[in-house]
């Protein structure tokens, strides 16, 4: 009795031990997106969006419940974050629409921490639905913040969900919000929970916020779900998030699969299991397109036809949703300027190579502080702004963050050893991967070695002093770079980059690409 008490207790959950019944097979169905970010309404093509996929879920659960089955729908997190008419509101649209869709859980993904933990708090109510990590504690009570696993049943089959969120949280959002926060390593909390949840289960879940890396190559991040599965036995299915990418395949790793649906619910995955007798199996895996389209040609003119077929929109989720999206609109569409052409800021080529994007905002922060030059990390860059008018909704998707611009005044010898270390040590594929205004380096990243680093031009000198502009989360020390905070000159003014950028945009009206062009300033 005493053992049972402390598993419990270790779990987070009492919980009785299954007995299913032998010789019968189990039919589990595991449906599941990650990092919505904001996207409970259609985009400009009507893709997306919660109505269609609620649609879409339903349709699901009829067929598998018809054959004895039992449906389980699961998000491996970072609801928050990316649409202005989702971030204005604090993601209660999507909260109060994913509990219409009968969402069982949630992990916690390390954008939930854009807000601070009342906000957090404020979700789960709206949500109705748990939010799970075994590894988030509060640093004064050493307790965690949430919940580390639940249980759910089919018939009298018991299935663990364990939930884990990257340890990388305090580097990968705002460094205010996590405060007092502690996010231990997610494996070494996996290892201590995963014997004890496999002995009051039948079934074990991992649903992370920790990112896919093949072969765990995952450069200068955290460690992720390919690592988990290899140092972790026992681990059944890996529900995965935060890398974005869409695994049309699951990656079999140590006997566990695992799998990811992409991002902003452009898919939902599908995953088909059977149980019999102590034997886990899987039967198929998809990722069901919502609505997502492609360009063809017909008669010479471009069309957007359906990858797969038409999702209709469940309507009363439709008019639940509508009110929410008209109240940010209203303030969203004033016009304050115009894109000559379109400003590059996707996320497979902003954080593998210098863009036009990335050069128009830094140059707009180094103009506003008159600072010698800018850095900006590429992850807080979430699209791109296309041809045509630039609205504040523009702006908003495109830096969605609302961080503050700083500055930090170093002497040449400094900013030489700081630079060094951005240009060497952050490594392309991430959102770490700087976008610079007024630098030239050029060297080699294989040699760990700098042959050439000027400043608009010219040598930097070791007795000159240097301003530097940039966001603060990354002179905090976000996303791998080196800290600045404690320098003396380190000042802080209130502007965040939205702010800065709108006045920017309103101040040139038309911005010219010929004025934003590469230049190759990162030569390694």
């Amino acid at each position: 009795m005493k053992h049972l008490i402390f598993l419990s207790l270790l779990t987070g959950i009492f919980t009785t031990v299954s007995a299913y019944t032998k010789g019968k097979t189990y039919k589990i169905t595991i449906l599941h997106t990650n990092d919505h970010h904001g996207r409970f309404w259609q985009n400009k093509d009507g893709e997306l969006g919660l109505a269609p996929r609620l649609t879409l879920i339903n349709e699901i659960k009829a067929e598998v419940e018809s054959s004895g089955g039992k449906v389980l729908l699961l998000d491996a997190g970072d609801v928050n974050t990316g649409v202005p008419q989702s971030d204005m509101l604090d993601a209660e649209p999507d909260f109060k629409g994913m509990k219409l869709l009968n969402y069982d859980v949630m992990a916690v993904g390390n954008h939930e921490f854009d807000n601070s933990l009342s906000v957090i708090r404020k979700q789960q109510e709206w949500a109705g639905f748990p939010f799970i990590s075994a590894n988030i504690y509060d640093e004064k009570t050493k307790k965690r913040l949430f919940k580390p696993s639940i249980f759910k049943n089919v018939d009298d089959l018991k299935i663990a969900i364990l939930g884990l969120t990257t340890k990388d949280t305090p580097f990968k959002t705002n460094p205010h919000n996590v405060k007092g926060i502690v996010f231990k390593d997610p494996i070494e909390e996996a290892k201590k929970l995963v014997p004890c949840l496999k002995k009051r289960s039948d079934v074990l879940i991992a649903l992370t916020h920790m990112g896919h890396y093949p072969n765990e190559s995952q450069g200068s991040d955290a460690p992720g779900d390919v690592t988990l599965a290899r140092q972790v036995n026992g681990i059944d299915v890996i529900i995965g998030g935060h890398s974005h990418v869409p695994l049309f395949e699951p990656d079999y790793q140590n006997n566990t699969y695992i799998v990811q649906a992409f991002e902003w619910g452009k898919y939902l995955g599908r995953v088909d299991l059977e149980f019999t007798d102590g034997k886990l199996s899987l039967k198929n895996y998809k990722l069901i397109p919502v609505n997502l389209k492609k360009k063809e040609t017909v008669n010479g003119q471009t069309v957007m036809t359906y990858l797969d077929k038409e999702i209709k929109a469940d309507p009363l989720l439709v008019s639940f949703l509508e009110p929410f999206k008209l109240r940010g609109d209203q303030s969203l569409q004033i016009v304050f300027g115009e894109a000559e052409g379109l400003f590059e800021g996707s996320r497979a080529v902003i954080r593998n190579t210098e863009t036009n994007l990335g050069n128009l905002l830094t140059k707009a922060y180094k103009e506003k502080f008159n600072a010698d030059l800018s850095i900006s990390n590429s992850g807080g860059i979430r699209d791109s702004v296309p041809a045509g008018k630039i609205s504040y909704e523009t702006i908003l998707t495109v830096l969605p963050f609302g961080g503050e611009i700083v500055t930090v005044e170093l002497s040449g010898e400094k900013l030489k050893t700081y630079l060094t270390d951005v240009a060497l040590k952050l490594s392309p594929g991430t959102g770490s991967f700087p976008q610079m205004s007024g630098v030239f380096i050029k060297g080699s990243r294989a040699g760990m070695i700098i042959y050439q680093l000027l400043v608009n031009g010219k040598e930097i000198m070791a007795d000159q002093i240097y301003k530097i502009a940039l966001p603060e989360f990354i002179a905090q020390g976000g996303d791998g770079y080196p800290s600045l905070k404690h320098e003396p000159t380190f000042r802080k003014y209130g502007f965040v980059d939205a702010e800065i950028f709108k006045e920017y945009v309103d101040l040139k009206k038309v911005l010219r690409l010929e004025d934003y062009k590469i230049t190759n300033y990162l030569q390694l």
